[in-house]
């Protein structure tokens, strides 16, 4: 059994993610690893529908994982937090949210296929993230897998620290190889001949290093030399006594309890700890405090409630009814928008007569638990649109609609979702004046770096317009989607900075600022130079 992780007990712990490209054996390997630990028991097999992680019943009927599942092993020396993610493109959201709270990754490849299309994005994913990580190449039992050849294409198409460690210890090219990496180690390679654990652990942790592990995790093989692999070259994070927590899933369980994951990133968090997102920067409006009534950390579909979380552990807390994925809780800071963006656009149609309105309230349930799965409401035709990565998800999500609100829906033709932006440096300048009403507000529009999404500040000095005034009119850019000029879609990559505005003593009311504003990015939407995305 996993033991309790407490400040006592001087176990190494750390979360480990594992990544791959469907059909790879992503989860095949998880239970694998929680097999070849003494986790579990009975080794299950995803083409068996009974594989520990896949506990959902559409993850068992199509052989796929489609939301991130987290399980604990444990090994002589350390304590595990695993994390397994989606492998499918349409579920990568799910899988990038989970890269924010790990501290190593195994990324698994297909000996049969290579390198895939996916394998790469999940690649510069993890760069971006800077997660040490760890390869295995699975499926080497098949015919015609060549573990040279599959180095050498590592190296060349991912990165030239991919080293193969499963070779014997004191393996003098293993030694070179891994002093090629850095500078400074090859000249205390060629004087001793050798490269310390200590400094291969730094080298993984940097991200100079990949520790490369050839098997099939079907029949576990490699497995043992993995997980003696990750107890020699990992180290537990050290982290701060004040208290923070990033929140990365929003779920919930059998009885519909709201569950929200989260890792402790410093100090502790107990039951019955009040938490909140109270920031100089979030409006008095959006305030919440809640209270953490339970504490759970999950193994699969079972759960242990647990009194208290150190940093470093992963739960799931109930009680919380506000909080949201890329959410930052005491020091923590939100995190910034996702890397990858849903790409289609379907219209909702509601086969069994439901009011949309009801509909739309249901469907936010589940556009919370997935941000990426964007529930836009079109108010002029009343209609609902939903905008997700592809038509897999789109499958399920119809039948996630259909089990759990008991709701018949089908969706129109598909069309891609575009964004908008610009490509030059524009004012823009919005005028409200109809009788006894008054504003005027002046935003300088500028292009941003690819992905960087909509940023707003404020360039007004006080004496110009009022400090609540500014407030107002940022408050107005960040609470609704702008749409550009070439084909309605959503702007992005954008910076738009309140540069100048005035207001009347006796007839400036707040909805005034708020026809300024959007006029004002619009008529700056309309002099510039637009690009469509």
């Amino acid at each position: 059994m996993p033991v309790e992780i407490n400040k006592e007990n001087k176990r190494k712990h750390i979360c480990l993610g594992i990544l791959a490209h469907v059909d790879a054996g992503k989860t095949t390997l998880s239970e694998a690893l929680l097999y070849e630990s003494g986790s579990i028991r009975k080794l299950g097999r995803v083409d068996h529908r009974d594989a520990f992680l896949d506990t959902d019943a559409l993850e068992r009927e199509r052989g796929i994982t489609i939301f991130s599942k987290m399980a604990e092993f444990s090994t002589e020396e350390m304590d595990v937090t695993l994390l397994d993610t989606p492998g499918h493109a349409d579920f990568s959201t799910e899988m990038e949210r989970t890269l924010r709270v790990l501290d190593y990754a195994v990324l698994v490849i297909s000996g049969t296929d290579g390198i895939q299309g996916h394998t790469e994005t999940l690649w510069k994913l993890l760069e971006q993230y800077r997660i040490p990580t760890f390869l295995f190449i699975n499926k080497m039992d098949r015919p015609g897998t060549d573990a040279r050849s599959l180095l050498l294409e590592l190296r060349h198409r991912l990165h030239g620290g991919c080293i193969d460690f499963g070779r014997p210890e004191g393996d003098e090219l293993f030694y070179e190889d891994a002093a090629l990496t850095d500078e400074d180690v090859m000249e205390d390679f060629l004087l001793t001949g050798r490269v310390e654990d200590a400094v291969i652990v730094r080298l993984i942790r940097e991200r100079k290093i990949f520790p490369c592990y050839f098997g099939s995790a079907l029949k576990l093989e490699g497995i043992r030399e993995l997980l003696a692999g990750l107890e020699a070259y990992t180290e537990e994070k050290t982290y701060p006594a004040e208290f923070g927590a990033r929140v990365f899933k929003i779920a919930r369980d059998e009885q519909g309890t709201r569950l929200t994951y989260l890792k402790v990133t410093g100090g502790v968090l107990r039951v019955k700890d009040l938490l909140s997102n109270r920031r100089p920067n979030v409006r008095a409006d959006s305030i919440w405090e809640e209270k953490a009534d339970q504490l759970r950390v999950y193994s699969g579909v079972k759960f242990r409630p647990v009194e208290a979380a150190p940093a470093g552990s992963v739960v799931a807390v109930t009680g919380l009814s506000r909080t949201a994925p890329g959410e930052g809780l005491g020091f923590e800071t939100a995190w910034a928008g996702p890397v990858l963006e849903p790409v289609l656009n379907y219209r909702v149609e509601l086969t069994d007569g439901t009011d949309p309105h009801t509909a739309l309230l249901r469907l936010r349930q589940l556009e919370e638990e997935d941000p990426q799965l964007h529930i836009v409401w079109n108010e002029t035709a009343r209609e609902i649109h939903v905008q997700l990565m592809g038509e897999v998800q789109l499958e399920i999500i119809q039948r996630l609609i259909r089990e759990r609100f008991g709701m018949e829906v089908s969706f129109g033709a598909g069309a891609i979702c575009y964004r908008e932006t610009i490509a030059n440096t524009v004012e823009g300048v919005g005028h409200f004046e109809p009788l006894r009403h008054y504003a005027e507000v002046h935003l300088l529009l500028e292009p941003g770096e690819p992905g960087s999404g909509l940023q707003f500040a404020a360039a007004c000095p006080t004496d110009v317009l009022d400090l609540n005034w500014q407030r107002l009119v940022l408050t107005h850019l960040e609470e609704k989607p702008h749409l550009g000029v070439l084909t309605g879609s959503p702007i992005t990559d954008m910076k738009i900075t309140l540069v100048a505005g005035r207001a009347h003593e006796k007839h400036t009311e707040g909805g005034d600022f708020r026809q300024a504003t959007y006029r004002a990015v619009r008529q700056g939407l309309m002099r510039a130079e637009s690009v469509l995305l």
